[in-house]
């Protein structure tokens, strides 16, 4: 990992971002994009002061909405963190694999709109949506010019951590440069309506008390938009033009839950083992757990047993950053990704806020910003529907560059 781009409710960019998240400040709060008085739910991690005209061509506006613009502007602080100029690369050595979720209602509502207006006969919103997922990804490619292997995957809120390791695919075939994660921004009425229909939304006017995951008060999720784009390339072609390493993926497993009742066991116990296997880590050289912090009890007790089974009662330090954030759909594995290898970099995990955790989890819940010596970290990602995602991180390997130095 040499570059990373932050949108989130909490801070705009790397910098900003990591200031708040270390410090525990939150950025939930009354959602003003509309007015939220008629609903159940009213809050939500939003991202303000963004203004797309700052960082974007005119041009690019009338044809992107929220999401991609949040999307390329990210894309464009992680390249530049990086160091990479993309019309310094050949274009097919460049790709770019990213998630969606819950993205894409505000411009199916605005296609909507002009649906009504032409009448019958006319192109649907199902095919719109189907259309809108691909956008992200080609609003990035051609920008910059990528003509390498691309993607989308859709696997809620797993489906930003699957991106980022298809992406680890691609870089070991041979691509490279990847740009990999995910941005997504579905606060709009049309998108309150399809989330609120999960019942798995806080009704919580307190943004102190809505987002509790592995606390005895929680009562759901607050939605919040954002994420993480990220720069991957193999670890010799980054040493090769002396680049800044963040970290390593050096782990990923993903599963897929059983039936419901089926009497099997859930599959995020085998996705955590998976990950550890393939990052060649033992248990113990993991040093802290990324949680996915659902906030529905029996969501979190599935989580706390599999991290129980793995690591022990208590047995490695756990954090939530995104109960500063809410929780981000397919945006929230990347932005989990990035906040991870920023704790390694400074050697301290960042809070879980809020939160009161209930004993008989058996979790070492960080409720304040704790100091340690970070070498890996383990990132969960649970999406609705059964997905499981891990992914291990570990810290830039002490290797010699090309000049003999370290």
């Amino acid at each position: 990992m040499t570059g990373i781009g932050v949108a989130a409710p909490n801070g705009l960019g790397v910098r900003e971002f990591w200031s708040a998240t270390r410090g525990g400040r939150s950025g939930i709060g009354r959602i003003t994009r509309f007015d939220p008085a008629r609903y159940p739910a009213r809050l939500a991690g939003e991202i303000r002061g963004f203004e797309a005209d700052d960082h974007l061509p005119s041009r690019l506006l009338p044809q992107t909405d929220r999401m991609t613009r949040l999307a390329l502007v990210a894309a464009d602080w992680a390249l530049a963190d990086a160091g990479i100029r993309p019309r310094d690369l050949p274009g097919f050595g460049m790709g770019v694999v990213t998630a969606s979720s819950s993205g894409g209602f505000e411009f199916g509502q605005g296609e909507l709109r002009k649906l009504w207006a032409l009448g019958p006969g006319h192109v649907s919103a199902y095919q719109s949506f189907a259309w809108f997922y691909a956008v992200n990804t080609g609003q990035i490619s051609i920008r910059n010019g990528m003509k390498g292997p691309s993607g989308v995957l859709v696997g809620d809120q797993a489906g930003g951590l699957d991106a980022v390791m298809q992406a680890r695919r691609q870089i070991r075939k041979g691509t490279r440069m990847m740009l990999c994660g995910a941005v997504d921004a579905s606060l709009c009425p049309w998108g309150w309506v399809a989330q609120l229909s999960s019942r798995r939304l806080s009704t919580s006017d307190d943004p102190t008390r809505a987002y509790l995951p592995f606390d005895r008060d929680a009562r759901g999720h607050v939605p919040g938009e954002g994420g993480a784009i990220l720069v991957l390339e193999a670890a010799e072609d980054a040493r090769g033009r002396c680049a800044r390493s963040y970290g390593e993926l050096a782990g990923y497993g993903s599963t897929f839950d059983p039936k419901p009742d089926s009497g099997r066991e859930p599959g995020l116990h085998r996705a955590i083992e998976l990950a550890l296997a393939d990052a060649g880590v033992r248990p113990d050289e993991i040093d802290v757990v990324f949680a996915d912090a659902a906030a529905i009890p029996e969501s979190d007790s599935v989580e706390a047993e599999a991290i129980g089974a793995v690591f022990g009662a208590r047995g490695v330090p756990v954090t939530a950053p995104k109960t500063m954030t809410g929780r981000l759909y397919s945006g929230a594995g990347p932005l989990d990704l990035a906040a991870a290898l920023l704790a390694i970099a400074e050697g301290l995990i960042p809070p879980t806020v809020h939160v009161a955790a209930a004993p008989e989890y058996e979790l070492d819940i960080v409720s304040a910003p704790r100091p340690a010596d970070l070498r890996a970290a383990l990132v969960l990602a649970r999406g609705h529907g059964g997905f499981n995602s891990a992914v291990v991180v570990r810290a830039p390997r002490s290797e010699p560059d090309p000049k003999g130095d370290r």
